[in-house]
Order: C-alpha cells, then sequence, then structure tokens
C-alpha cells in the first residue's frame, strides 16, 4: 500500500513520469513476493496448502501467515523466515528509486517530510504508513474519529487489499449528501447498527476490479462485474457483522444488490474514500444510519 500511495503522491507532484514509476514498480515486485508464493517456493507449504489459505482469507479476517499457522502448515519461526525474505515494502520500493537513479536516499527523506506535512500526519502515523500495517492506515485518511466508520473502512480496505489487490492505494475521504455513478454495487444491513455500503465506478473501472477480485478473464459485461463487487461487499460486511456479533451486536444483512445505466446515492451526510488498484479508479461509499436511498 505504502510503494501506491507514495508513487501516486510522486506522479502528482511530478517528481516521476507514468514510465518512470513503472520501471521503479517492477524492480519493487522483482524483490517482494506474495507471502504464499514464497512459501511454496522454500517447499515450507504445498501449493494445495497455500491456496486453500488464499480461500480462507475470504471468509475470515486474519493474515496469510497467520491462518498458516494455525492450521499448523508454517511454526511462528518458519513465518518469521519467511516474512524476513519477504522484505519492507517501504525500504523496497525506496530502494528501487534509488536504484533506477530517479532520486537520491536525500530526496526520498525530503519527500516522505513533504509528504507528511502536506497531509498533517504524525510521526506514528508515517511508521504505520511504512508498515503497510492497514488497521492503523485506514484511519488517517477516514476523516472521522467516529468508531463505526472507521471500522467499516477498515473491514472495506483490508479485503480489498486481501482480495482484489496487494497494490492499492487510497485517498482522504470526503463528506458528501449524494454520490452519483454509472454503475454501483451495494448492500444495506440493520439492527444494532445500520448502514450501507457500495462500490461505485465506471463500468470498465469496476471490471478490471472484478478481474483482480475473481481471479478470472470472464469478467466482460456490466452485469459480471457487478456481481463480483456484490460478492466482495457481502464478503466485506460479512465479515464486519460478525466481529460485531462477538461483541454482543445484532446486525441483519440485505442481499446486495446492483445499478447499471448510473445511479445515484442520497441521504444524511456520508463519506466518500476514493480506491485505486488493478489500475482502475472506484469510490467506497459508507453510510451510517437508515435514512439513505439508492435509485
Amino acid at each position: 500500500m505504502f510503494d501506491r500511495i507514495m508513487g501516486k503522491y510522486l506522479l502528482e507532484k511530478g517528481r516521476l513520469t507514468k514510465e518512470q514509476l513503472s520501471a521503479v514498480y517492477q524492480i519493487h515486485e522483482s524483490k517482494r513476493a506474495k507471502l504464499g508464493v514464497i512459501a511454496v517456493s522454500e517447499k515450507l507449504m504445498t501449493v494445495a496448502q497455500a491456496e486453500e489459505i488464499n480461500a480462507l482469507q475470504a471468509t475470515m479476517d486474519k493474515r496469510f501467515g497467520d491462518l498458516a499457522v494455525e492450521r499448523g502448515y508454517l511454526t511462528e519461526m518458519q513465518l518469521g523466515y519467511l516474512l524476513s525474505l519477504q522484505g519492507n515494502e517501504f525500504l523496497t520500493f525506496t530502494s528501487a528509486l534509488v536504484e533506477k537513479g530517479h532520486m537520491t536516499l536525500e530526496d526520498v527523506d525530503a519527500i516522505l517530510k513533504e509528504y507528511q506535512q502536506e497531509k498533517q500526519m504524525s510521526d506514528e502515523q508515517m511508521t504505520a504508513l511504512k508498515n503497510c500495517d492497514v488497521d492503523f492506515i485506514v484511519p488517517i485518511f477516514t476523516g472521522t474519529d467516529d468508531a463505526e466508520y472507521n471500522d467499516i473502512f477498515r473491514y472495506g480496505i483490508k479485503n480489498i487489499y486481501r482480495l482484489v489487490d496487494a497494490h492499492l492505494a487510497i485517498d482522504n475521504a470526503y463528506t458528501a449528501g449524494n454520490v452519483k455513478g454509472e454503475c454501483i454495487a451495494y448492500q444495506v444491513f440493520s439492527g444494532d447498527i445500520s448502514a450501507t455500503v457500495a462500490l461505485i465506478g465506471k463500468n470498465e473501472e469496476l471490471q478490471k476490479m472484478a478481474k483482480g477480485y475473481t481471479k478470472e478473464e470472464f469478467i466482460e459485461t456490466e452485469e459480471d462485474a457487478l456481481d463480483a463487487m456484490c460478492e466482495l461487499i457481502n464478503c466485506i460486511n460479512g465479515l464486519y457483522a460478525t466481529d460485531r456479533s462477538k461483541k454482543g451486536k445484532k446486525i441483519d444483512l440485505d442481499p446486495p444488490y446492483f445499478i447499471t445505466k448510473f445511479g445515484e446515492i442520497a441521504g444524511d451526510q456520508f463519506r466518500v474514500m476514493p480506491v485505486y488498484c488493478c489500475g482502475a479508479q472506484g469510490l467506497l461509499v459508507v453510510a451510517l444510519g437508515g435514512n439513505v436511498t439508492v435509485k
């Protein structure tokens, strides 16, 4: 996540071209593989075991390594070894910038300080960003102290990161009373906590995200893409509802729905977060309370 957020910032500031950033990402990717890929290549897990853990992540809000240890496929020591091989995202990305000759270490330090000052982030928040700690990163961008908003956004971004594309960037959420889009996938839930959660974007953008989620190339129509996005939203809300049930909160999920050919979410003030992944852009919308309409 750090690499995409900072890469986007460097593009916006004119410090890198798209071609230069693409070359940096290629070096970065060559030095940082997925944990499951490393585990299989190191013969610490089988392909079947890695695929099982990947599937479990769609139903459990846990990291690959933690699930592998719980299942007995890895020991804590083996997990630590694999994490050391995977490398730190912040270090591999900044090293790639220097390796390509686009920036010096002094330049990197200066741009990080500039970013921190511009975004008004604390040292603790910058450390969370560098460590790709999604639980701590998301509230930096929500712009609210509301615990439910922050938690729902956490589940949304964590699962897009885990299940769709780890090369994910987000922007600061903003407040809106209505938001329109070409395609909308959404779900309403009610009970002790009521909310509407939606993904909004252009058809071609959501198709890219859908392919990232399903890992299939069959996504060719609006309906295919939105079906996949509805499934993703249902996964996000299901994990959130399960977590809240452990705390004594009852939540009932309605079936997810989608709208094509332009729709609108309107109601009381809610929050909208821009999301960038799979080479696409979408909006993650979270509206607390029941005074929301989708049409």
